[in-house]
């Protein structure tokens, strides 16, 4: 049998092996490079709105985020008990010393800043690539429901997600549908195509880019600069329509007066009511979301009906 004073010494060393051993990290792909992280963050900070709409449904709830245009699904984080982090393009960096955060996740309108925040914790970017819209979200789904213990959570979002666009193609019937998706801004209107921040309407729901060959158009950073003329001449038998004005906070928006005329009258949309005005704080604001996608998915349901 051992003597006590030889299991106490045992005793000792299993403790110290326990101390010392250090925890493993885990290495995840993102956006702008890598990311490590050891255990399972406590204090997460969402500096967007798409990756707090995805935490949020993970059962997540973060310490920090961005509280102005916050969505008004997510009006709750408005409380005092959340810190505010600033705005989505800036970010108050004295606040987020003082948080003393485990995790950060980035979105794309703070690509800029990825190296400031890195310095402060581990950050991971959240910025969906337009051209693979649905599998680049999945990716980022994925990594950040294994990065905060919720793995099988995250797949059945991701399960409920492409069930509903399996839906969108079943609802289509074999049709070939065009449309044509623009954005209001003021008095300026911009379509934008098929690889642009609107892929997921072309590339997932499957509809066929609609486009003018008689009116030109001025292309533009974000956007081509169209005219009425353009959208006639196009023919689209589906006219989707973001208002910016809208999204942002502006004011109301200008759209619906703006695009009741004859010359969207005389299109097939205007002929057959498929001018659909897209939810401009999903589509917009919290790109890669899961409720926002559902959103969105409900939006272009309503243009197949």
């Amino acid at each position: 049998m051992l003597r006590k004073n030889t299991i106490k010494l045992i005793l000792k060393a299993l403790v110290f092996i326990t101390i010392s051993t250090p925890v493993l990290a885990n290495t995840y792909k993102h956006s702008l490079g890598t990311i490590e992280v050891e255990g399972t963050p406590q204090r997460v900070v969402v500096l967007g709105f798409g990756s707090l709409d995805f935490v949020d449904a993970l059962g997540v709830t973060p310490v920090a985020m961005p509280k102005k245009l916050l969505p008004a699904r997510l009006a709750k984080y408005q409380a005092d008990e959340f810190v505010n982090t600033g705005s989505l393009q800036e970010v108050d960096y004295e606040t987020l010393f003082t948080i003393k955060p485990d995790l950060i996740i980035a979105e794309a309108r703070m690509a800029q800043l990825y190296k400031d925040l890195a310095e402060i914790a581990p950050t991971y970017m959240f910025q969906i690539n337009s051209k693979n819209y649905w599998e680049s979200t999945q990716e980022h789904w994925k990594n950040i429901s294994q990065i905060l213990d919720k793995e099988e959570q995250g797949l059945a979002l991701i399960k409920d997600i492409q069930t509903r666009i399996d839906k969108l193609h079943t609802d289509k019937n074999g049709k070939s549908l065009s449309a044509l998706t623009v954005m209001s801004n003021g008095n300026n209107i911009t379509s934008f195509g098929p690889d642009s921040r609107f892929s997921f309407i072309y590339h997932e729901a499957g509809f066929k880019p609609s486009a003018s060959n008689n009116v030109a158009s001025n292309t533009l950073p974000h956007g081509n600069l169209i005219s009425f003329e353009y959208i006639a001449d196009a023919k689209p038998d589906t006219l989707l329509i973001l208002d910016r004005d809208q999204a942002i906070g502006n004011n109301e928006g200008q759209a619906k007066k703006l695009f009741d005329n004859p010359l969207i009258a005389s299109t097939p949309a205007g002929k057959n009511n498929k001018i659909v005005y897209l939810d401009p704080t999903a589509w917009y604001l919290v790109a890669g979301g899961y409720h926002s996608l559902q959103t969105m998915i409900s939006d272009l349901e309503s243009a197949l009906h």
